[in-house]
C-alpha cells in the first residue's frame, strides 16, 4: 500500500534522512522508532509532501507521489494525526471532524460521523464546544477522527499518546487496537514501546536518520539489544 525507497530529505544543508526505506501492507500496522531528533517526523513529512525530498520514491498502491503536494497525497488515500493534533481552534467538534470529510469509491463511506461519536463518545458529548475548549487528550481524540473521516487506505499517527495522561492513553491504545481489528493499515510513531509491541505487525528502527533494523514483533521481542541501543534514552 505505502511503499518508501531510499528516501532522503534535508533542511537547508543540514540533511536528515539518508535512505530511509519501509513498506505499509494493506491491514498492517507498523512502528517507526527511534530516538528523539532520529528523523521520525522528517519522514512523515517527506512522505506527506511537506518536505521535499532529495532523493528516494514515495507510491501508494503503485502511485508514485515523490515529491507531490499534500493534497495529492491525502487524495491517494493516507490519513495524518500530526504531532502537536493541530485541530481547528476555533470550529467545533462537529465542525472540525466534517471539514475534511471525503468519501472513497461509489460505495457509502466507511466512516461517518456517526462512527467517530461510537469511536470516541466523549466527542459526541462535546460536538457542539469548539476545539480550543478540548483537553488534550479530547483533541488526540478529535485529530483521529478528522483523518478517518477522510476515509483513509492508511492513517499515519506522529506521536500518538504524546502529552496525554495515562488514562487517555489507554484510551488511544484501544481505539487503535480496534481499528486494527476493523483491518485499517496504520503507520505510528510513540514512544510507549511496550504498547507498540502490543499492538504492531512490524517495526522499523530509525538512528540518525538511517534505518537499523526492521522485523516482525515476535523478532523484536526476541532482540531486546535493539530497544537497549537504539531506543532508551
Amino acid at each position: 500500500m505505502l511503499s518508501v525507497e531510499n528516501l532522503r530529505a534535508a533542511y537547508g544543508e543540514s540533511q536528515v534522512l539518508f535512505g530511509v526505506s519501509l513498506d505499509v501492507n494493506e491491514g498492517e500496522v507498523v512502528t517507526l522508532l527511534g530516538r528523539n531528533g532520529m528523523g521520525k517526523t522528517t519522514t512523515v513529512n517527506t512522505v506527506f509532501g511537506l518536505l521535499k525530498p532529495r532523493d528516494g520514491r514515495v507510491s501508494v498502491d503503485g502511485i508514485d507521489l515523490t515529491g507531490a503536494e499534500p493534497h495529492r497525497v491525502a487524495e491517494a488515500g493516507l490519513g495524518l494525526v500530526p504531532e502537536g493534533r493541530q485541530i481547528f481552534p476555533t470550529l467545533t467538534v462537529t465542525e472540525n471532524l466534517i471539514a475534511t470529510a471525503r468519501a472513497r469509491g461509489p460505495g457509502p463511506a466507511k466512516w461517518t460521523l456517526e462512527r467517530i461519536f461510537d469511536l470516541f463518545p466523549r466527542l459526541k458529548e462535546r460536538r457542539r464546544n469548539m476545539g480550543n475548549q478540548l483537553s488534550g487528550g479530547e483533541q488526540q481524540m478529535l485529530a483521529i477522527g478528522r483523518a478517518l473521516m477522510t476515509n483513509p487506505k492508511l492513517v499515519v499517527l506522529d506521536e500518538a499518546t504524546e502529552g496525554l495522561a495515562p488514562l487517555i492513553r489507554q484510551d488511544i491504545w484501544s481505539c487503535l487496537s480496534r481499528l486494527k481489528d476493523e483491518g485499517e493499515a496504520i503507520l505510528v510513531i510513540d514512544k510507549n514501546v511496550d504498547a507498540l509491541t502490543r499492538l504492531a505487525d512490524r517495526h522499523v528502527v530509525l538512528e540518525r536518520g538511517n534505518v537499523v533494523w526492521t522485523g516482525s514483533t515476535p523478532d523484536f521481542l526476541a532482540t531486546p539489544e535493539i530497544k537497549e541501543r537504539f531506543l532508551q534514552v
